[in-house]
């Protein structure tokens, strides 16, 4: 009996610490389930967090962006050599590139100015009226956005600081439209918003100019450089035609396709028995296939229209079999055009994939033309007053006619006004590489092409603007069409 009294406080005790024990540990796991659900509602907050601007606007027929997913593996893609001539193959059974799966684009329209619509009502319902082409160049200590030299995708025609110019201001403005700023441009975040995607640039060298800027860019981006290669292992050159450079940890490609005038270039055997180029403006051009496989398509032609034998039309502008002994140049560019647009009626999904067209860039030569001794050398300013400023080409209202009339949305990347500003930015007589003690030959001048970092670059700072806009248009639908 005493022995069990002895007992009892003891047990009593050994109970009261387990009790004690058993509570802290329900306490503990209380907590940590507490602090778990905490995190997961901080990380769902983060992760609903966009970088785009709070922009709230109506936009039609727009669609919900695609969620997030880790990239597939890389596409394996092959290249037979048949004439000369690459050809694609690419395994569509799990390439979401090539299907096309769940591109979420926003369409697009064209205003009477040559901005998009989309893009116009969206900056004005977030209290701003804002046309993105219209404005002037600021000076920015910020730019560029890469240095000259450190990127390896400038050819060397374009590569003017290497090629030895002196003055460094012209790489130092940035594009200001009237009313508004242009988002600045996030290379990753572009990269993300491109995720799965092919970016294709169409045209001539001016695309090319405009492709080398956004390689650039986008390189910026990448933690690991190595992550970034043209597919062949080729270098770019003016002589090559096609690139597809492949960002591995976003699945997406950006490429160009030469085509110098969008229809179909030819040949007729004359009655001496020679062969002379003609162009087909009837006719879309052979590389028309590949445009089909893009998700974003970047268009532009234009300065192959302004000299030799394209200005001249003497016997070669052909429709059907028949070629033309003599025909108006400006005409010939608005068949070509219609040919184009209604290529892209045909075979464009807007649901899927998004057209931008380039408008012309503005030449700054003085004293001559490109052959005749015109010279750009030595400017080192925008131009600040003046008449050019409101020089407006014959064929961009063309554009803009053929573009509203079109059933497949484009928008237009109207650079024709801001590159009247920029007298300064062409490479002049630092177009090409000159070995030391060479004399600068001032005899021919490159004032059509641009620098590198320069005017291109805020070409491209506009498509990422307008990628910015309407997938944020977007968005913003979506969540109020669940609101609601």
């Amino acid at each position: 009996m005493g022995d069990r009294d002895t007992l009892q406080p003891l047990h009593k005790k050994h109970f009261n610490l387990f009790s004690f024990t058993s509570i802290l540990l329900l306490i503990s796991f209380f907590l940590v389930l507490l602090l778990l659900l905490t995190t997961q509602n901080s990380l769902n907050i983060f992760s609903s967090l966009s970088i785009t601007p709070d922009l709230t606007y109506t936009a039609a027929n727009t669609t919900a962006l695609p969620p997030l997913t880790p990239p597939p593996e890389s596409t394996p893609v092959e290249f037979n050599h048949t004439n000369n001539e690459e050809i694609e193959k690419i395994e569509i059974d799990i390439d979401p590139i090539a299907k096309n799966e769940n591109m979420g684009f926003v369409n697009g329209s064209v205003c009477e100015n040559g901005s998009g619509q989309d893009e116009v009502e969206m900056v004005k319902n977030s209290g701003k009226d804002c046309n993105l082409f219209m404005g002037k160049w600021v000076k920015d200590d910020g730019y560029p956005v890469y240095q000259p030299g450190s990127c390896p995708f400038v050819d060397e025609a374009y590569d003017c600081q290497s090629n030895g110019r002196p003055d460094f201001d012209y790489m130092k403005w940035r594009w200001k439209p009237d009313g508004c700023d242009l988002p600045r441009f996030n290379a990753t975040d572009f990269l993300v918003r491109i995720k799965d995607k092919r970016l294709l640039l169409v045209g001539d060298s001016m695309n090319r100019n405009q492709f080398e800027s956004m390689l650039c860019l986008l390189r910026e981006g990448l933690p690991d450089k190595s992550k970034m290669y043209e597919v062949h292992g080729y270098k770019i050159t003016k002589g090559r035609g096609f690139y597809i450079f492949k960002f591995v940890d976003f699945n997406c490609t950006i490429e160009y396709l030469r085509s110098h005038f969008l229809v179909k270039e030819g040949t007729r055997i004359n009655g001496q028995g020679n062969s002379n180029p003609t162009l087909s403006i009837d006719k879309i051009d052979k590389t028309a296939k590949r445009w089909k496989r893009a998700d974003i398509l970047v268009f532009n032609t234009g300065h192959w229209w302004t000299h030799g034998k394209t200005s001249r039309g003497k016997n070669y502008y052909k429709e059907g079999d028949y070629v033309y002994p003599k025909f108006d140049a400006v005409e010939a560019y608005k068949k070509a055009l219609k040919t184009w647009g209604e290529w892209i009626d045909k075979n464009l999904d807007p649901e899927r994939q998004m057209v931008f067209y380039r408008a012309y860039s503005s030449a700054h030569f003085r004293g001559g033309d490109w052959d005749s001794g015109g010279s750009c050398n030595g400017e080192s300013e925008p131009i600040l007053s003046g008449p050019f400023l409101d020089n407006y080409p014959t064929k961009m209202k063309i554009v803009e006619d053929v573009i509203q009339h079109m059933k497949v949305p484009v928008i237009l990347l109207n650079v024709t006004r801001l590159t009247n500003f920029r007298k300064d930015g062409h490479p002049s007589v630092y177009g090409k590489m000159r070995i030391k003690g060479m004399k600068v030959s001032t005899r021919k001048q490159d004032c059509s092409h641009w620098c590198l970092p320069g005017v291109p670059d805020a070409w491209n700072e506009l498509i990422y603007a307008t990628l910015v806009y309407q997938q944020s248009a977007a968005m913003n639908q979506v969540h109020q069409s669940r609101q609601t």
